[in-house]
């Protein structure tokens, strides 16, 4: 008598890009194949002519029709929480005002820092869940929210209960970063040591004490924090259990790559003047590559990030949107994908690793990412013929369904 496996959900007849690096053929692709899935989790994938006898009455079945099921998306940087609009500074810096004019007249992220403060947590919800809504739309399963447009206590914990409250009110997993060093705010113009100070010794133990930080980030460049400084947010950050990140080599190296990596840090972001020193030591320690080219096209960047020296050092490497109201005012993961195929010279198939398997790694998350047994059940199908298409096209939508935790979600 043959056994009768129960499964909460079976997909037949479909095509699936594990992005599993465990599978040699080109995107971990299985074809002609089934999944099932149970307790929200994925409890057999394969062949669909091996796929094991289950109860065809009480399980509910989905003909995929030979589309193609990849892992959720999973956008790996964001601003998503912020007050107020910086579209009449773009427009300004198109008709010629320089960024320091801008500037001196309570632009740039001043003017960010002070509407996040006067705007009420329910504000920043109601708009931060239009902007999660958009990513979700594309399939999007994960994502990271950092603060850092408070930057004194009371407004980074408001973004940061903010982004939780999206979490335990939105399909999407929510992971939050602390990121009080991002910037220097007005009142401390003249003093960033004593900034930092504030940083280390209220705004971080509160965070961590309320519970409301999955991670630390800083902003290491001479626009904002030295080495030394962000080393010191690094070290209580260690001291208070919680894994670091940091925006480092955008538009100059302070080495910041060689530091985030010392402390074992789970990525180093933007790095588009990183050396070969600093990929050296992020391969040393494991520490994950996001690429942002949102931030590169808007800001007409032109020093593009090593990518054939990370490849030659096997560092992952993930692609975000950095969606934020200066520098990346971009909400679409899948135009991410594009640009970088288009802008950075990858392949397709480096891209879709970039949002999923990497992307989970820059996260320090190992239960989603791939399609495997065992693995969370996060997946996309896509109404496309070859998961190339997902980095090729955008501007239409090919999601088709779409499963967070193992619940078909309703898009």
């Amino acid at each position: 008598m043959n056994l009768v496996e129960e499964f909460d959900q079976v997909i037949i007849d479909v095509n699936i890009a594990t992005m599993d690096p465990t599978i040699s053929k080109a995107y971990g692709t299985i074809e002609n194949a089934a999944l099932a899935l149970k307790d929200g989790k994925i409890a057999w994938l394969g062949k669909y002519e091996d796929l094991p006898e289950f109860d065809t009455l009480s399980t509910p079945v989905v003909a995929a029709k030979g589309k193609w099921l990849t892992p959720g998306l999973i956008d790996c940087h964001t601003h998503l929480v912020f007050g107020g609009s910086r579209a009449r500074e773009f427009e300004m810096r198109l008709q010629g005002v320089s960024y320091q004019e801008i500037a001196a007249q309570g632009g740039g992220i001043v003017s960010t820092v002070k509407a996040t403060r006067l705007a009420s947590e329910e504000e920043l919800f109601v708009t931060a869940k239009k902007r999660l809504n958009a990513l979700y739309s594309e399939g999007v399963t994960t994502v990271e929210i950092k603060s850092g447009y408070g930057l004194d206590t009371e407004s980074e914990i408001k973004m940061l209960r903010v982004a939780k409250l999206l979490g335990e009110h939105h399909k999407v997993d929510v992971k939050t970063t602390f990121l009080g060093a991002h910037a220097l705010p007005p009142e401390y113009k003249n003093d960033p040591d004593a900034y930092i100070d504030l940083v280390c010794e209220e705004m971080m133990p509160k965070v961590a004490q309320l519970g409301l930080a999955d991670a630390v980030d800083a902003f290491c460049e001479g626009v904002g924090f030295s080495n030394e400084q962000t080393r010191k947010v690094f070290e209580k950050a260690k001291s208070l259990g919680l894994p670091v990140k940091l925006h480092a080599e955008q538009l100059s190296n302070l080495k910041g790559a060689e530091l985030v990596a010392e402390f074992k840090g789970l990525s180093a972001d933007h790095i588009e003047f990183l050396d070969e020193a600093g990929v050296k030591a992020m391969a040393a320690s494991g520490t994950v590559a996001v690429l942002l080219p949102g931030a590169f096209y808007i800001l007409r960047e032109t020093q593009l990030p090593p990518i054939k020296l990370l490849q030659q050092y096997n560092v992952p490497i993930a692609i975000s949107t950095d969606f934020n109201p200066g520098t990346s005012p971009v909400c679409s993961l899948k135009l991410m994908m594009n640009m970088g195929c288009t802008l950075f010279s990858m392949t397709p198939e480096h891209v879709l690793a970039g949002v999923t398997v990497n992307a989970a790694k820059a996260l320090g998350l190992n239960d989603r990412g791939i399609i495997a047994k065992g693995m969370r059940a996060d997946m996309v199908l896509w109404d496309i013929t070859h998961p190339a298409e997902l980095a090729y096209q955008f501007g239409v939508n090919p999601l088709e369904k779409q499963w967070i935790d193992g619940e078909n979600v309703v898009i």
